[in-house]
């Protein structure tokens, strides 16, 4: 008679597609929770975002984008008033302060807002990932538009840094940004 020995090695339940799931969860009951508004179309420029209104970006899972302030869409030249559009492009260098917070209830906040919590802002080229792997915050300047812009988003881990991602935590985030001349 032949006997076996079934022993469980390092059986972890905790498989990717059950934290992303899980992940999904949290995210719809942060949504739930501070009772915000999914747009699903971006909305239009001149479109005055309600505080609750969150615009769920088309092609990403679980990206939400909030404009708090649209910026400087223009420079106007004092002496002949001709106006040059101020629209951020590729490569164009992004100084960003942000908040990030946890999207559980009584969650910490890293503050990066003010010189008293960082001595030096991030600074990154737009649409280059190579200076700053977050994608989210490439899409967040692209819908931002213009310098001196602020949002908050919330951010799907498969869109954040590699910590992020390698631990699967999506997290809010406030940003503002300027642009390096």
């Amino acid at each position: 008679m032949i006997g076996f020995a079934f022993i469980a090695v390092g059986c972890n339940n905790n498989t990717y597609s059950k934290l992303r799931d899980q992940e999904d969860k949290l995210i719809a009951n942060y949504i739930s929770r501070n009772n915000l508004v999914i747009l699903d179309e971006e909305p239009a420029i001149d479109h005055v975002w309600g505080a609750k209104e969150y615009y769920k970006v088309k092609g990403y899972d679980n990206f939400y984008f909030h404009l708090i302030s649209r910026g400087d869409s223009v420079n106007i030249d004092p002496v002949t008033q001709d106006t040059t559009s101020l629209k951020i492009v590729a490569n164009d260098l992004i100084i960003m302060r942000y908040k990030r917070y946890e999207l559980t209830e009584n969650s910490d906040t890293l503050d990066y807002w003010t010189t008293l919590e960082q001595a030096y802002p991030v600074e990154f080229h737009y649409y280059n990932t190579s200076e700053c792997e977050c994608v989210a915050w490439h899409l967040a300047v692209g819908l931002m538009k213009y310098p001196n812009s602020q949002c908050e988003i919330i951010v799907p881990s498969k869109l954040g840094f590699s910590e992020e991602q390698s631990s699967v935590t999506p997290y809010g985030y406030i940003l503002k940004i300027k642009v390096k001349p």
